[in-house]
């Protein structure tokens, strides 16, 4: 009788321990969580969003940072207008202040101005180091040569296209990977690869992306690659009108329309975004005052073909192909050309 109250005791004991064990775990989770959630980030985008691909990408990061650690998020949508006044606007009421474009480049004067702030500008890099200020660049030139393997690949006739958004040297770091990726295909293959390329001189309006996609159809692209925000809607529309593929730009934009959309060129924005600011909170700030290139080999650039189930046109050696070439460019092995310093 003795020996069973003991191990009844016991028995009580150690459900008593585990139970307790679970519940320092939960408190710790938390704790974490109540000691970010003083965070302020704002999120200040250059157009706005609703593009489907790098504004909405970089707030799905900073949606997961509310969600996982309870960081609180404004956002602003500069409208491609007043820039420096949003900036300020940000870094008046936030300690995280995080810049999504180019325009932004005036960043390099006004984050001294706010020096307990520290902000990340997405996509470009200062003239010089800024102690508040972490630059994250993308080698979009890498995930583009893979586009244009691909978009070479499935071409019919050996002429593709890409639409940009205007022509500057972030636009055109995606258009000289592309043409070179299309051209390593010709080469590999010996097969003559025909690459054009306009700009719709706007990042919102689908309908002068459509004009652009079908003058280039025209002129015999039967794959086009968007890269133009917004005016990739226009891009998609004209490919499943005129019968050809598409390729996305920024996030994995296969869902949209799984039947023209061959596949993506992805810039990790979100991902980025959210492992950096989850450094700071965590007290880690050794990246500020410098530019993080984030490129294949870290795996923030990359090509997605949709989600598990979706249509697929990319056959799977083509596939076996490209992730060969990815190393290959992450070894150092292949170098892509950029328009990039």
């Amino acid at each position: 009788m003795k020996k069973l109250l003991a191990l009844l005791l016991a028995t009580v004991m150690l459900l008593g321990l585990l139970a307790g064990c679970g519940k320092t775990e939960d408190k710790s989770t938390e704790d974490t969580k109540a000691d970010t959630a003083a965070v302020k980030l704002a999120l200040v985008v250059a157009g706005k969003f609703g593009d489907r691909s790098f504004y909405d990408s970089s707030k799905e990061g900073a949606d997961r940072l509310a969600a996982d650690l309870g960081v609180q998020v404004t956002t602003i949508e500069c409208n491609n207008e007043n820039h420096d006044t949003q900036m300020k606007n940000a870094a008046d009421g936030a300690d995280i202040v995080v810049c999504v474009g180019w325009e932004f480049y005036n960043v390099e004067t006004i984050a001294p101005e706010y020096p307990d702030v520290k902000w990340i500008w997405i996509d470009n890099a200062t003239s010089a180091p800024v102690a508040n200020v972490l630059n994250i660049t993308y080698a979009q030139n890498e995930g583009s040569f893979l586009a244009g393997y691909i978009a070479a690949a499935m071409s019919a006739n050996g002429s593709v296209g890409a639409v940009g958004g205007e022509d500057s040297d972030t636009i055109n770091d995606f258009i000289v990977g592309y043409e070179q990726g299309a051209k390593y295909y010709g080469t590999e293959h010996n097969k003559e690869i025909a690459v054009n390329h306009n700009y719709s001189m706007t990042y919102d309006d689908p309908a002068v992306g459509k004009d652009c996609a079908i003058a280039l159809n025209d002129a015999g692209a039967d794959v086009i690659f968007q890269i133009a925000s917004a005016c990739g809607d226009g891009v998609f529309e004209a490919a499943k009108e005129k019968g050809f593929y598409a390729i996305g730009v920024d996030s994995d934009q296969k869902y949209i329309d799984p039947d023209v959309i061959i596949c993506s060129m992805k810039k990790e924005v979100g991902d980025s975004i959210y492992e950096a600011v989850k450094a700071f909170v965590a007290g880690d700030d050794s990246r500020l005052g410098t530019t993080w290139v984030a490129d294949l080999a870290t795996g923030f650039v990359g090509i997605g073909y949709g989600d598990e189930g979706a249509t697929q046109q990319v056959p799977d050696e083509l596939k076996a192909e490209v992730e060969a070439l990815a190393q290959k460019i992450a070894n150092g092995e292949i170098t892509v050309d950029s328009t990039r310093k």
